[in-house]
């Protein structure tokens, strides 16, 4: 997956014969609508803001890295001003609010605290209508970041279903001023590097944290187990030393083609109790492009439909969630719904992080950072995303956790699983 940052630049005053040469180069980007957008400034300034724009036809996504070019400070505030008129509806890392095309983000509990020379980033998704040009007129904490900017470049019209892993932005219907994040879309924190379960990275205190350390031979011991919950078939689950993310084990998972092939593995730890936000992150690696059939990689028994499953998969070639007692999925599987999502890239190392809103229809799923738009379940209605899922307004309470390969036709595939947690807060990459 190929991500590219445009960056808002400030600091010392140039010599006016360097300003007068400074350009931009824009490069080759992998993702789906996605684009730098680019500006800087001379002077004086307060931070260096980078702003990595992915965009579809009336909708966006934003991830936004300031860093503090002053002072050390114990909580901030970004400001700008959208210059199209462009409405925020959801973010994710900060408390962000607008009034007009005036937008302020502010810090959370956890990384207000930004040291000089420090970086703080969030995350937003919003609506455009005729451009979509990148904010440049930022301020951090009231001080200007820059003193000048050049022009952005114009947006993608479309998103395509067949284009690279790099995920598109989350195509949220409402064109009213952003509210405080519910916290389904809410972004991890920094990462610890303590780790308890087994070897887990970044996952200090998360009922499940594993990265499979503790595992000694091939077969599950201690907080794993192997589990077919609906029926079984020819697939293996096993630990493996050969392919790992982190560590010296992971999880193989040998999942075969045919209906009803499921094997997994099923998590020991008692996770009934996690929330009101269920958090969750895994690495995952496989070996064969997401078939057209369903298949399923996560499952987890939802206490509030009848211990059901929540399916985390595939259809269509493209990552969906998938609810056995209705088979609705998220997204529809429209050729538009379908575009929405992403594929899950080969035979490299991907993260997958998703939250699940344990009282209210709230959902979200990022895959390497990047909210996967057609995976985002805000609670209104949206057609080709979420109008079907929601037919069912009851949320879901997840109450087990298990990974490995479900098919209901074609497709086979081999996939490694490591440095897998889960808990009731955010849990980074």
């Amino acid at each position: 997956m190929v991500r590219s940052n445009g960056r808002v630049h400030g600091g010392r005053r140039a010599p006016v014969a360097v300003l007068a040469v400074l350009a931009v180069v824009l490069g080759v980007l992998a993702g789906l609508g996605q684009h730098p957008t680019p500006a800087w400034g001379a002077g004086s300034a307060a931070c260096q803001v980078s702003w990595t724009n992915n965009e579809w036809t009336g909708g966006f996504t934003a991830q936004v890295s300031v860093t503090n070019s002053g002072a050390a400070v114990s909580s901030w505030k970004l400001t700008w001003t959208f210059p199209a008129g462009q409405q925020v509806t959801s973010a994710w890392n900060a408390q962000v609010s607008q009034s007009g095309t005036a937008v302020t983000a502010s810090s959370l509990s956890y990384n207000g605290t930004v040291a000089s020379g420090g970086s703080a980033s969030f995350g937003m998704q919003g609506t455009w209508t005729g451009s979509n040009p990148a904010p440049a007129d930022f301020a951090f904490n009231g001080a200007s970041c820059q003193g000048g900017s050049s022009p952005s470049p114009t947006p993608s019209p479309s998103a395509s279903a067949s284009a690279s892993a790099s995920p598109s932005p989350s195509p949220s219907p409402s064109a009213s001023a952003s509210t405080s994040p519910s916290p389904s879309a809410s972004a991890s924190p920094s990462p610890s590097a303590s780790s308890t379960g087994g070897g887990g990275t970044g996952c200090s205190g998360a009922v499940v944290c594993s990265g499979f350390e503790d595992q000694n031979g091939s077969s599950l011991t201690g907080d794993w187990t192997v589990a077919a919950p609906d029926c079984s078939g020819a697939g293996a689950v096993t630990v493996d030393t050969s392919v790992v993310h982190g560590g010296g084990r992971s999880l193989r998972v040998n999942g075969q083609a045919g209906y009803c092939n499921h094997v997994f593995a099923a998590t020991t730890k008692n996770v009934s109790a996690v929330g009101p936000v269920v958090y969750a992150r895994y690495w995952v690696r496989h070996t064969t492009a997401l078939p057209a059939d369903h298949i399923a990689m996560v499952t987890m028994e939802d206490a509030n439909n009848g211990n059901k499953h929540l399916r985390l998969g595939g259809q269509n070639g493209a990552l969906q969630w998938n609810r056995e007692s209705d088979d609705a999925t998220l997204p529809a599987q429209s050729p538009v719904g379908v575009s929405q999502s992403v594929p899950l890239p080969v035979n490299q190392w991907v993260c997958v992080r998703f939250a699940v809103d344990t009282t209210k229809q709230s959902m979200d799923t990022w895959l390497n950072d990047q909210l996967v738009p057609g995976l985002h379940d805000d609670g209104v209605p949206t057609a080709d995303i979420d109008q079907q899922w929601l037919s069912r307004t009851t949320a879901p309470r997840p109450v087990t956790l298990d990974l490995g390969w479900e098919a209901y036709g074609n497709g086979s595939d081999t996939l490694w699983y490591d440095d897998v947690a889960l808990g009731s807060s955010p849990i980074a990459c």
